[in-house]
C-alpha cells in the first residue's frame, strides 16, 4: 500500500512518510509510532529514550567539525488529526491511511492524511538517519497528543533538553517562517437533560446538515466555511418555533479543533405540520446554498422519516438548549491590528453530544491577546449559565510572542535567500503550535517554525505538496549548517 510514494523525491522523506502512514496515530493513541520511534532510534544507536509523558527524545552528536555549534532541537508531533467522510470506513485505529499521489500533490482516500505532522516526523528521521548531512549536536523531540491536548508539550520539564534553537517542524506554508502563534481555552458547557414522552401524533425524523469541508479551526477559521451545528440549530430554532419541533438528540462534531462538517438530529412534529416543516426545511437548504455557494459547493440539509425516539428532551431544556447554541459566537470575532491578514481572535463551535443524562457542548477559543481571550469566554459563558448549563474553561495553553529581532531568523532568512533567490517572509500564526509551552519552560529558547506547503489539515481533503517538500528538505539541510558556534 501507498507504495507510489516511494519514487517521489527526496526520497528518504517519502520513505519515512509512507511508513508513518501505515501506523495508526490518533491522538491519544500514539502507543504504535512511539514504539517505532523508539525502535528506530536504538537501531541506529542513538541515545533513545521516552520520558515520563510518553514522549521520545533521540540524542544524535555533532558531525566531526560541527561539536562547537549551538544544539538544535528538531521537533514535531507524533499525533494525526482522525477524520474522515461519511461514506468512508475507516477504524483509524487499527487501519492504515490509504495515501496516493493526486497530480502534484499527495492525500489520501476519503481521510485526512496525516501529513500534520507526519512530513515533520519524517524529515527529523531523515536527519537522525543521515551520515553525510553536517550539523553541530541534535535532539529530536517528538511529543504526544498535540492535536487535542498539547499534553506531550506540557509534560517536557525545564533541563530536560540541552539545546538553544528549536525549529519546529509544523507549520504548512513553504517559504514562511512563523515566529509567534496564538494561544487556546477550551469551553465545556454542559446541560442536565431530563426526558419526556413522545406526544402521540406526532412524526419522527432525522436531519442532518452534511456535505461542508470542514478544516482547521485556526488555519481555516478565515475562509468562511460553514459550520455544520451552527447551519443544523439555525433550522431547528426556526421549527420548533413554526412548526412545534421537538427534539431527541442532537449531535455534531468530533474534535474541538476541526470545524464541523456533519450534524443531526432525531427530532419529532406533529403530524399536522409535516407538510409545512418539509417545505420549509427545502426553502432554508436554498437559503444557506445560496450564502454559502462559493465555500461550500457540496452542503445539503435534509430530512429523512425515522422511527419515534424512545424518549424526548424536556421541553424547558430543549428551548434553552437550542437558544443557546443558536446565540454561541462562532467564527472570526477579530482581525489583528498588529498583522495584517492574521486572525487575532475565534471560536470554534465544535461539538455537541447528547447522551441520556448529560448534553455536552465544546469550543476552542484561539487569540494571540489574552484578554480577548478571556473576554470571548466571558461572553460564551454568559449565554450558556443562563441556559442552565454548567460551563467551565481547561486546556489554556500560551501564546507564543513573536521576536523578529531572533538571530535564528535572521540565520534562516539569509539562508533561504542565498538557497532560493529570494527573502522568505516571517509571520505569525492564528493556530497552536507547541513553541509556546516550550517556550515557557525554556525562555532561552531560539525558536522558529517551517515547513512544506500543506492544504486543509485536519480534513479529509488535507494533501501536502510535492515539489515543496523537496525546498523544505533542502532548506533543513542548509540552515543545519549554519547554526552558530556557541558562545
Amino acid at each position: 500500500m501507498n507504495e507510489e510514494l516511494l519514487n517521489l523525491e527526496p526520497k528518504v522523506i517519502w520513505k519515512y512518510f509512507r511508513e508513518l502512514t501505515l501506523i495508526p496515530r490518533p491522538s491519544k493513541k500514539e502507543g504504535h509510532v512511539r514504539e517505532f520511534m523508539m525502535t528506530f532510534g536504538k537501531n541506529l544507536g542513538l541515545e533513545t529514550l521516552s520520558d515520563d509523558t510518553g514522549n521520545v527524545i533521540i540524542r544524535k552528536p555533532a558531525t566531526p567539525g560541527m561539536e562547537n555549534r549551538k544544539g538544535v532541537i528538531l521537533q514535531g508531533h507524533l499525533d494525526m488529526v482522525p477524520q474522515k467522510n461519511n461514506d468512508v470506513t475507516h477504524d483509524f485505529e487499527k487501519d492504515p491511511i490509504n495515501a496516493y499521489i493526486d497530480g502534484e500533490w499527495v492525500t489520501a482516500r476519503g481521510t485526512t492524511l496525516g501529513s500534520d505532522n507526519g512530513m515533520g516526523l519524517s524529515a527529523i528521521m531523515s536527519i537522525l538517519e543521515s551520515e553525510d548531512i553536517p550539523h553541530g549536536p541534535i535532539e529530536a523531540l517528538f511529543t504526544i497528543d498535540e492535536e487535542t491536548g498539547m499534553t506531550g508539550a506540557f509534560g517536557i520539564k525545564p533541563g530536560q533538553l540541552k539545546g538553544e534553537i528549536l525549529l519546529n517542524l509544523d507549520s504548512e506554508d513553504e517559504g514562511e517562517l512563523y515566529i509567534g502563534c496564538a494561544g487556546g481555552t477550551n469551553a465545556n458547557m454542559e446541560f442536565t437533560c431530563k426526558q419526556m414522552e413522545v406526544p402521540p401524533d406526532h412524526v419522527a425524523y432525522t436531519l442532518t446538515a452534511g456535505g461542508l469541508r470542514g478544516g482547521h479551526s485556526g488555519l481555516d477559521i478565515n475562509l468562511g466555511r460553514g459550520n455544520s451545528i451552527k447551519i443544523l440549530v439555525r433550522y431547528l430554532w426556526h421549527a420548533m418555533k413554526k412548526h412545534g419541533l421537538q427534539v431527541a438528540a442532537i449531535d455534531g462534531g468530533s474534535l474541538r479543533n476541526a470545524i464541523p462538517r456533519d450534524a443531526s438530529a432525531h427530532v419529532v412534529v406533529p403530524a399536522g405540520n409535516t407538510g409545512d416543516f418539509e417545505k420549509c426545511l427545502r426553502d432554508f437548504e436554498k437559503i444557506v446554498r445560496g450564502e454559502l455557494s462559493f465555500t461550500e459547493p457540496q452542503l445539503k440539509v435534509t430530512c429523512d422519516k425515522a422511527e419515534k425516539p424512545a424518549y424526548l428532551i424536556d421541553g424547558t431544556i430543549q428551548y434553552r438548549l437550542i437558544n443557546a447554541l443558536y446565540g454561541c459566537p462562532n467564527g472570526v470575532m477579530r482581525m489583528s491590528d498588529a498583522v495584517e491578514g492574521l486572525v487575532e481572535t475565534s471560536t470554534n463551535l465544535a461539538v455537541v453530544k447528547c447522551g441520556k443524562e448529560k448534553i455536552s457542548v465544546q469550543c476552542l477559543m484561539r487569540s494571540s491577546v489574552d484578554t480577548a481571550k478571556e473576554d470571548l469566554g466571558n461572553m460564551i459563558q454568559s449565554i450558556f449559565e443562563p441556559a442552565g448549563a454548567r460551563v467551565w474553561f481547561d486546556g489554556t495553553y500560551p501564546g507564543w510572542k513573536p521576536n523578529p529581532d531572533s538571530p535564528i531568523l535572521k540565520i534562516m532568512m539569509e539562508v533561504y535567500k542565498n538557497k532560493f533567490g529570494k527573502v522568505p517572509q516571517f509571520k505569525a500564526l492564528h493556530a497552536g503550535l507547541e513553541c509556546g509551552i516550550l517556550g515557557a519552560s525554556y525562555p532561552n529558547w531560539d525558536m522558529i517554525s517551517f515547513g512544506p506547503t500543506i492544504r486543509f489539515p485536519h480534513s479529509p481533503d488535507e494533501k501536502v505538496d510535492i515539489k515543496t517538500v523537496q525546498k523544505f528538505w533542502e532548506y533543513l539541510v542548509e540552515t543545519l549548517k549554519h547554526i552558530p558556534v556557541k558562545e
